[in-house]
């Protein structure tokens, strides 16, 4: 009953969190990934998810995105109460509302830098989708490797693409686990520069998971994991 009298998010607010916890049963017992999690991150807010590893980070990404149930608890997503809705909805969602970023890219090998921009949009019906990718493209400074394949770029132009794929769609929400993980330092400063300048261009709310305190810094707030729970927001 507490969950469903839970207060409602404000129309500016992007991501109401209440109650949220995370739970796996081993065979050692209960593990408690996430304990009572409760925020609010308003629209337009650049946000940094941090903690020690094993303090949450990811899990707590996941969840806001949908990408996993939690077991108590709720996000509301933009307005949507994730944990009504089944696979196929929280798929429709992150379809509508949401951009992704990943630490190792995540690209389809099999597709090229301009077929892996389009795909999300193919993915939403959308009918133009060849100059919408070719734009975002060119904007990133790919406009020469739109026919390279993943395995012909480098980590920081497949870094670039991956980019280019969250915001083609325009989401109210960018979702990013560690985007320079997998970068040396000069390149994931460079990637920090442009994701930082495409948010900015877009008005889209940022959400990041990282370990580096510089990126963590370039954000307007913070949200600090500590075993499982905020310890400060």
């Amino acid at each position: 009953m507490a969950d469903s009298i839970a207060p409602r998010a404000h129309a500016s607010t992007a991501l109401h969190v209440t109650g949220l916890g995370k739970r796996v049963m081993l065979p050692t017992g209960e593990l408690i990934i996430l304990d009572d999690v409760a925020f609010d991150i308003a629209k337009g807010d650049s946000v940094a998810i941090v903690g020690a590893s094993g303090s949450g980070k990811s899990t707590l990404l996941s969840l806001l995105a949908g990408l996993d149930t939690p077991s108590s608890g709720r996000v509301q997503l933009d307005g949507e109460t994730l944990s009504t809705l089944d696979e196929d909805g929280r798929a429709r969602v992150r379809g509508e509302k949401v951009g992704f970023v990943f630490q190792n890219f995540q690209l389809l090998p099999s597709l090229t830098a301009l077929e892996n921009v389009m795909l999300p949009l193919e993915l939403r019906g959308d009918r133009d989708v060849d100059a919408p990718a070719r734009a975002i493209l060119e904007k990133v400074g790919l406009g020469q490797r739109l026919g390279h394949y993943p395995r012909q770029l480098s980590g920081g132009e497949q870094q670039r693409v991956a980019l280019a794929r969250a915001f083609v769609t325009r989401p109210s929400l960018l979702f990013a686990d560690e985007p320079t993980g997998n970068l040396d330092t000069h390149t994931g400063q460079a990637i920090i520069e442009l994701l930082f300048e495409l948010n900015a261009q877009a008005g889209t709310t940022l959400v990041l998971v990282t370990h580096d305190e510089h990126l963590a810094s370039r954000c307007g707030r913070l949200l600090r994991l500590d075993s499982g729970r905020l310890v400060d927001a």
